[in-house]
């Protein structure tokens, strides 16, 4: 599926394309510019942190998705995880490390990337081994081993990593010795999966599995043999912290603890950055990050006579307005494909854009920011209908200004939550009296 096929297929079951995001994004200039300077930085060694901060509708989520294809276009690894109280939660980081390493991309491996970098390092190794002693030394294989301490010498200091270089020396011998099943059950492994068998285990001298605990080490371990592989380093994508408000007033706050940690620790990371996401609510409420004043303190959101720098930790996003609607629905009808760009064009001019954009904003109370994925929805169904009914069959034309009216398929029950006000809220504690700091055992 090319790129412009794979847009419209998302848009139309109201998610964000994962690819061809430059071909209508509209209005991210400065966001973009921040986020390629967060790149620069880290591919300069630093280690850093940014939270994107809007409301729905902002585009957090395909601003997300554009950080990871500028990352990748620039050699880095990259993650996504969407923070989910029945799936990702996360005050137990030994969960969001299993969705961030086992969800690793890079340029070269859509899939399977991790093995894909550790297989590379070690051939780096190999490479410069065979230079110095030759291939052919009897024990070429154990030297292999020996650097690998070598070069992941920070994680000696703590029994956690000198274990996670011992799980990769095993990974290297079952490779050696065509083992491939273990081999591949000890990447799972290191990917934190809880669903490795005993015997590969055994193999590597391991017994359970990666707790929260060891997790934030063993992630700095994937992140210098991402660099060793040839990567620039490491970009993780955290969306929908809003969730965490779903949750019940303790786990919020270790959840909140855990961030707190999680940002402190950035600058030990060279070479990664971390982007978060989410809402005012997130970030203003006591029942989010303002709830936690060391976290607050560290974070805050703050302007200046109405002005705003984009720098500062949290990167504010701007709601859409008509006219950057308007603009959106230009550019997905230039590259809407098409056999009759003239019927197009004729039939969907701007006169009808301009009354689909008053159209929904009405629909939505005013508040054309809340779901513009509704208006990209309602714009698709119309150019597909032009396209498909032409009464070139014999059968009926499909003429938009006379027959179209909003909402062509009806709101959801979760975008009518929004346009009704509805948060994501915790209903079951109403504390706001805020958080202790608490160290997790991360």
């Amino acid at each position: 599926m090319n790129d412009i096929e794979h847009i419209f297929e998302r848009l139309r079951s109201g998610t964000v394309p994962e690819k061809g995001l430059d071909k209508f994004a509209i209005g991210i200039d400065k966001p973009l510019n921040e986020i390629r300077r967060q790149l620069n930085l880290i591919s300069t060694g630093e280690g850093t942190f940014k939270f994107l901060r809007g409301g729905y509708g902002c585009g957090k989520t395909f601003m997300s998705q554009y950080t990871l294809l500028e990352a990748l276009k620039e050699n880095f690894a990259v993650s996504f995880v969407v923070v989910s109280p029945n799936d990702t939660q996360f005050h137990k980081f030994d969960d969001v490390y299993h969705r961030i390493v086992s969800g690793i991309r890079t340029p070269m491996a859509a899939s399977g990337a991790l093995e894909d970098a550790i297989d590379r390092w070690i051939a780096r190794i190999e490479d410069r081994l065979a230079d110095e002693i030759g291939d052919d030394a009897e024990d070429f294989d154990e030297q292999v081993k020996v650097r690998f301490e070598t070069e992941l010498c920070d994680l000696t200091k703590e029994a956690s990593g000198n274990e996670f270089i011992n799980v990769l020396k095993a990974y290297f011998d079952a490779k050696q010795e065509g083992d491939y099943q273990v081999a591949s059950s000890l990447i799972s492994w290191i990917s934190g999966s809880k669903n490795v068998a005993a015997s590969a285990k055994k193999k590597a001298g391991i017994k359970g599995e990666i707790s929260s605990s060891s997790a934030l080490l063993y992630l700095k371990g994937i992140l210098n043999i991402l660099k060793k592989a040839g990567h620039n380093g490491l970009v993780i994508i955290v969306d929908e912290l809003e969730t965490i408000l779903r949750t019940r007033s303790d786990v919020r706050g270790k959840s909140l603890n855990g961030l707190r940690q999680i940002i402190d620790a950035a600058k030990d990371f060279p070479g990664m950055l971390w982007v978060f996401t989410g809402t005012r609510e997130f970030f203003d409420s006591k029942k989010g990050v303002a709830g936690l004043e060391p976290l607050h303190d560290r974070i805050k959101f703050t302007s200046s006579g109405g002005f705003v720098s984009p720098k500062q930790p949290q990167l504010e996003l701007k709601p859409f307005d008509k006219q950057r609607l308007k603009a959106v629905a230009l550019k997905l009808r230039e590259i809407f494909p098409s056999d009759n760009k003239g019927r197009i064009y004729s039939l969907v001019d701007d006169d009808f854009l301009n009354s689909l954009c008053s159209l929904v904003t009405e629909g939505l109370k005013g508040d054309v920011g809340v779901i513009p994925r509704q208006f990209l929805r309602e714009l698709i169904t119309v150019l597909d209908l032009v396209e498909e009914h032409d009464g070139s069959d014999g059968g009926e034309e499909y003429i938009p200004k006379k027959v179209y009216d909003f909402p062509a398929g009806g709101l959801s029950d979760e975008d009518q939550n929004l346009v009704d006000g509805k948060t994501l809220s915790s209903t079951d504690d109403n504390s706001n009296s805020g958080y202790d700091v608490e160290e997790l055992k991360w």
